[in-house]
């Protein structure tokens, strides 16, 4: 059960502004929602089995002191990512099958490599179970996408995406550094190294935070520019997101 619940609350708050969840928002200004979710839970349960299998079998070639090292290592990376952010390039447009196909097929590949499918391995290598952080990564994505629909586009885009990365960002870096500290030897934790580790902690948010405001990665609010699922989506910058479609189009779908 504490695999199923970690695994499920680190990917809800992972995917807050993540590209996939952006992905999703995009698909419901052209698909009916129940659709888009439909897409998301097929092609995030299988990409998510491979990864939990993958992190499950690395723990039988990799020494596990080593791998459990990586993995809380890799959990202050994701904070670090989460801090800055994601964009769209592009994915939404890629195929043109069924409605149902283009969000699943679509959904899968900007899933590889993501940082909800990278949490998935280090999840499974952290509690050693593939079935209970698959069920949990999967449903937390599927909630995730829901919140992101459901909220920033049927009730008015009113989220406070900015305090929810830095909230999910904390806690993927203590969780983290908690990893170290549990994994480590208790000499390597001297006051300089602390006090350094955190300093170089700090520098980092603060660098990634600049970088992701320079660059101008998409927020939640930018993709939700329609006003319920389905609607065809009104901002113009988002001209080259989501295609134009007719009202006809949108009730055949």
């Amino acid at each position: 059960m504490e695999a199923f619940l970690a695994s499920l609350v680190f990917v809800v708050l992972a995917e807050m502004g993540d590209k996939t969840q952006l992905l999703a928002m995009a698909f419901s200004c052209r698909y009916r929602w129940q659709t888009v979710m439909w897409g998301v839970l097929v092609a995030t349960a299988a990409n998510h089995l491979l990864a939990a299998a993958l992190g499950n079998y690395l723990t039988t070639i990799v020494p596990l002191h080593w791998i459990k090292a990586a993995a809380a290592a890799s959990f202050i990376l994701f904070g670090l990512w989460t801090i800055r952010g994601d964009k769209l390039e592009g994915e939404d447009k890629r195929f043109a099958f069924s409605p149902f196909w283009t969000v699943t097929v679509a959904f899968f590949i900007a899933e590889m490599g993501d940082k909800t499918q990278l949490a998935t391995v280090a999840l499974a290598v952290e509690y050693n179970s593939i079935f209970s952080v698959w069920c949990g990564t999967t449903i937390g994505m599927l909630i995730s996408n829901a919140i992101g629909i459901i909220v920033a586009v049927v009730m008015g885009r009113r989220i406070p995406e900015r305090t929810i990365k830095w909230a999910a960002s904390l806690i993927f870096m203590g969780f983290g550094v908690w990893g170290l500290y549990d994994t480590l030897p208790a000499r390597v934790w001297s006051p300089a190294v602390v006090t350094a580790g955190l300093l170089l902690l700090a520098t980092a948010a603060f660098m990634v935070q600049r970088l992701s405001a320079r660059r101008g990665y998409q927020s939640i609010q930018e993709v939700a520019s329609c006003e319920l699922p389905g609607a065809l989506a009104s901002d113009p910058e988002m001209a080259d997101i989501v295609p134009k479609a007719s009202p006809v189009e949108i009730r055949r779908v």
